[in-house]
């Protein structure tokens, strides 16, 4: 009886799929070769599209990066969080997710999997204000991470340093960490005063502390053998994500790879830079291919590819003048971050949330396309779904299950979707509809906007005086999810 039980929990461990999501940052729907793009090359992520599914109606919940990356751990739109999940995180801002409250990490914990994050973290560390000289709790392992590698906000806000298992990497205690983000600390030079000191220089803000030659948003001092090289940071995170595959390849595994590239500042290996004929914001979307083709490879390495469920998306949609001068925003090359979308990361038309999204898994898998409308707060449900797990009533309340539609190209995705702005405000989409409140610096004495997305991809005719009926009946559905806090 005991060895039948073993066999039994060993064959169902070997049959639950290991998962790789790998969410890039920054990267538009006109991105990658099997979107649509040629003057960058992305051969591992369009064969990752030719051996599985591309998803061409899927969106972040949010046009800006924290809002997305809370909603995927959560399957709750962030917009009904407090503030602090609304907007973009500082480097010492709190954990934004309660631990202990549902989270996709800490389901499939449960479920046997190991689970490990390397890469952009952007949810906030710490009980208060992050100090990173002790060891920061709560952080990834409370919400369900075993192994985590983190950038703890984003490339171009200090502290320039990473976090592994709640502490920072190398950190000399003789040389403590100090960060703010109002007045100025220590004695380092800001690319305010010292922009002779500069490798890059800014086009907006980012004239705070310099770390590698490149001022950030926000001043640090301390921490000088801890400090990261941004022109090795695709290769320190691809090593922490391979070896933790590696460790982990014996039993179910969770790999969340939230890679920097392509948010600035944009730093390529020299390997990568001028290989792109897209400038700069080319070499490191081409890295970043590198750095999928490398974990592709590990899983083949090891004879885990057949079982192993890899999802790739963005954070948002693509940007180009994101704060440095790079050379993207005088690009001439014809490259078109977001395809035949309308405008960019931050904003609500379709620019700013409609992501590339790849998923393969070949033993459940056949190589497709889908149309399906799919948003990245589905992954909860989706994956419950896949490893049998059961949500509570309150768990993942915006998250849809669209495991069906993995098999069967004719199965419903989602009826409907709310987006986010980088200003909080709210649009929302019913079918082919799209209904666009005033949003942006210059949202005032502008009206409401309604698109027929079937026949308007590009967001050019506004259709709202000829439908005000469907306005405001898409009004009073918006409110209805908003109010009601859940839209599964």
């Amino acid at each position: 009886m005991v060895l039948m039980l073993l066999f039994c929990l060993s064959a169902e461990a070997v049959h639950k799929p290991n998962i790789v999501f790998i969410l890039a940052d920054d990267i538009g729907y006109g991105d990658l070769g099997c979107y649509g793009a040629t003057r960058v090359k992305t051969p591992n992520l369009d064969a990752l599209a030719a051996r599985g599914l591309r998803f061409t109606d899927a969106h972040s919940p949010s046009s800006m990066c924290s809002p997305t990356r809370y909603a995927l751990m959560t399957g709750r739109y962030a917009w009904r969080n407090t503030p602090t999940a609304r907007g973009v995180l500082s480097g010492v801002a709190p954990l934004c997710i309660v631990p202990g409250s549902y989270t996709l990490p800490s389901m499939l914990q449960k479920q046997g999997y190991a689970t490990g994050v390397v890469g952009k973290w952007h949810l906030g560390l710490g009980a208060g204000e992050t100090d990173y000289n002790t060891e920061i709790k709560p952080g990834a392992r409370e919400v369900g991470f075993d192994y985590s590698f983190l950038i703890p906000a984003t490339g171009d806000r200090v502290p320039c340093v990473y976090v592994e298992n709640g502490r920072v990497a190398g950190l000399d205690p003789k040389d403590p960490i100090r960060v703010s983000y109002g007045k100025p600390i220590g004695d380092e030079p800001t690319g305010k005063a010292r922009p002779d000191l500069l490798t890059m220089k800014p086009s907006l803000g980012h004239a705070d502390t310099i770390v590698n030659g490149i001022s950030r948003i926000g001043f640090m001092t301390g921490g000088k053998a801890a400090r990261w090289k941004d022109e090795d940071m695709a290769d320190d995170l691809t090593k922490k994500a391979v070896g933790f595959i590696e460790r982990s390849k014996t039993k179910p595994f969770f790999l969340y790879f939230a890679t920097h590239d392509s948010h600035v500042p944009r730093v390529p290996h020299p390997r990568f830079a001028g290989k792109s004929a897209h400038g700069t914001r080319g070499d490191t979307i081409e890295q970043l291919d590198w750095c999928v083709g490398e974990l592709m490879k590990t899983l083949d390495r090891h004879g885990l590819s057949d079982n192993t469920i890899i999802v790739f998306s963005s954070d948002n949609g693509g940007v180009m003048d994101d704060g440095y001068i790079d050379g993207t925003a005088t690009d001439k090359s014809g490259h078109r971050c977001n395809g035949v979308l309308r405008g960019f990361k931050v904003g609500l038309y379709e620019g700013g949330h409609r992501v590339p999204m790849l998923v393969r898994w070949p033993a459940q898998i056949k190589p497709g396309v889908r149309h399906q409308l799919a948003c990245l707060a589905d992954w909860s449900a989706t994956l419950a779904s896949v490893v049998g797990a059961k949500l509570d009533e309150a768990d993942a309340p915006d998250s849809f299950d669209l495991s069906k539609v993995f098999r069967d190209p004719d199965a419903p995705g989602r009826a409907q979707m709310v987006m986010h702005s980088g200003g909080g405000v709210l649009a929302y989409r019913e079918g082919p509809w799209k209904l666009v409140p005033p949003h942006g610096p210059k949202a005032k004495g502008k009206a409401t906007e309604l698109f027929h997305l079937a026949d308007d991809l590009s967001e050019k005719n506004n259709l709202a005086s000829r439908e005000p009926e469907r306005v405001k009946a898409m009004e009073h559905n918006l409110e209805v999810v908003r109010k009601g806090g859940r839209s599964r």
